[in-house]
């Protein structure tokens, strides 16, 4: 039997996921884990040995540092990757890992993928903002070999730097859509016995859009329930702020939920999912929401748009809450046209992003650079 190519993956924290980058890798371990012989990095976690048959793990604990400790925890993976590692290929995830690119280069072949633009985000200082600008230009002249998963990241890199990027998106696990039933427990605990829309998010920071969707519910008078999921620990003063405008609302706010037949559960129970998202990457919750079947109200940002068509979900102006208030009342009057483009939507999730056609676009990739002779 041929022995099976070594690849590591590097910049992923949470294994298991806690959503965004790692529930995208976690997606693709499972495709990739036949084919190559796999390690991670990861934080230490009980369950992170077990929780793929068949990939290895390498786990440090977190550094509790706020920012620098990300950092710290790299440069520890980097390290022990350089002293120990037997790596055919290094595939490194996240600009904020960059840095450590022109290293392991010394060492490997790499491969390094983006999902953000995380100094658009204001959840960072300027000095946090001016370290993820420094590791954008590593990211895009260290590796001979990048990756982003959207095509408006991949044009505003190749624009940016004037070199090739390659465009591979995200892709999800298609399996047993979520049922309400998965998520009655969380539900009854936070009270929410009648119909709700939903809107969920890794961490609620004011780019994910939470504001103006309580603007527009308030502008219509909602008299359902909004469900807020997500970590609201991460901006308190934001958090604060979205309670204060909603005080004329029934909003519940169930926190961040880790467990997918829960979250799916949620998604599978709404009305509608709402998801007016200012920046983003190449959401993997838009990716589940529509594959749950739920229909949708979206922000139009190009990320958003470039997934998911205008007869497969309702679009809004970003950051235009009387614009959203419009289209919420509309999807309330039209629930038959809004199931149909939640269908429509569906189909095309399980026909373009199921993650076997996404894994089969990077083990191409990898061949290719595992083939060439520098």
């Amino acid at each position: 039997m041929k022995e099976k190519k070594k690849i590591v993956f590097f910049g992923i924290k949470y294994f298991p996921s806690k959503g965004g980058t790692s529930r995208v890798v976690e997606g693709l371990l499972w495709g990739l884990r036949d084919q190559y012989d796999i390690t991670i990095y990861c934080y230490k976690d009980a369950q992170a040995q077990e929780n793929i048959p068949g990939v290895r793990t390498i786990q440090f604990r977190e550094i509790p540092i706020k920012g620098f400790g990300v950092f710290l925890y790299y440069l520890r993976c980097c390290l022990h990757m350089m002293v120990f590692g037997t790596y055919d290929l290094v595939h490194v995830h996240k600009t904020d890992a960059a840095f450590f690119i022109p290293l392991l280069k010394v060492r490997f072949k790499v491969i390094a993928t983006s999902h953000a633009i995380p100094y658009f985000n204001d959840k960072w200082s300027h000095i946090g903002k001016r370290y993820f600008k420094m590791a954008e230009r590593i990211f895009m002249r260290s590796s001979p070999t990048v990756t982003s998963i959207s095509k408006a990241l991949a044009a505003y890199y190749q624009e940016k730097y004037g070199r090739p990027v390659h465009f591979i998106p995200n892709g999800i696990l298609i399996s047993e859509p979520g049922t309400v039933e998965n998520a009655q427990g969380t539900l009854k605990a936070h009270g929410v016995n009648g119909k709700y829309i939903l809107f969920a998010a890794r961490r609620i920071l004011p780019l994910k859009g939470c504001h103006t969707l309580i603007q527009a519910l308030d502008q219509i008078g909602f008299k359902d329930t909004l469900v807020i999921s997500g970590d609201d620990a991460q901006l308190p003063t934001y958090t604060q702020q979205l309670r204060e405008d909603a005080k004329n609302l029934d909003v519940r706010f169930v926190g961040y939920i880790s467990e997918k037949d829960i979250l799916n559960g949620l998604i599978n129970g709404a009305d509608f999912f709402v998801f007016p998202s200012e920046m983003e990457g190449m959401s993997m919750m838009l990716l589940e929401a529509a594959f749950n079947g739920t229909p949708m109200i979206c922000s139009d940002i190009p990320q958003n748009k470039d997934v998911l068509g205008d007869d497969e979900v309702l679009y809004f102006e970003s950051k235009n809450a009387s614009d959203l208030a419009e289209k919420i009342q509309y999807a309330y009057s039209h629930r038959e046209a809004m199931e149909q483009m939640a269908v429509r939507a569906k189909q095309k999730i399980i026909s373009k992003y199921n993650v076997e056609h996404v894994v089969d676009q990077y083990i191409e990739l990898y061949t290719a650079v595992l083939a060439h002779v520098e």
